[in-house]
């Protein structure tokens, strides 16, 4: 049975064998095609019919390795709010084409509230961080007020939360 679902930029029809295949990916993104038609009860070579349908409508946005950046030597992560001078399409655009440049800036996010964006950032410590705000952060045009928060600790890192498996999987 064929069911639709609404995603944020996708209308897609997926069944439950597709559901299945995207929770063995978000559990295991290396998966090997045995492994993905294992958990669909499907053959190999329908399993990656199914992966590749799934990639090019969009509703797979990619693969990656999720580095512990603590054990590469960024201890510290920064949030950073920032005001920009004017709500102007020229301003919001000059400055997102700036941070997305910055090396240092994991994260951009266009907010709703008092700040504009908030921005994050790995550092290896706070005199690092002291060396991202001035050449890079201070450096972004069109920002009035700059407002910086230190994580203590991590408590929750999910690139999917728990929510999505039980809608996916009714």
């Amino acid at each position: 049975m064929v069911e639709f679902c609404i995603f944020p930029t996708i209308l897609c029809a997926m069944d439950r064998i597709d559901r299945k295949i995207l929770r063995k990916l978000v559990e295991q993104g290396r998966s090997t095609q045995f492994e993905l038609a294992e958990a669909a009860a499907l053959s190999p070579s329908a399993a990656a019919r199914r992966q590749k349908a799934l990639e090019e409508s969009g509703l797979i946005a990619g693969y990656r390795a999720d580095l512990n950046l603590r054990e590469l030597g960024y201890t510290a992560t920064v949030f950073i709010s920032i005001s920009l001078d004017s709500q102007s399409d020229e301003a919001l655009s000059a400055f997102e084409e700036a941070a997305a440049a910055c090396p240092s800036v994991l994260r951009c996010h266009l907010m709703s509230g008092r700040e504009d964006y908030l921005l994050t950032v790995a550092a290896r410590s706070i005199e690092d961080y002291e060396r991202i705000h001035r050449q890079e952060i201070a450096t972004l045009p069109r920002v009035a007020r700059i407002e910086t928060a230190f994580a203590l600790r991590e408590i929750v890192n999910r690139s999917v939360p728990p929510q999505i498996f039980a809608d996916l999987l009714g």
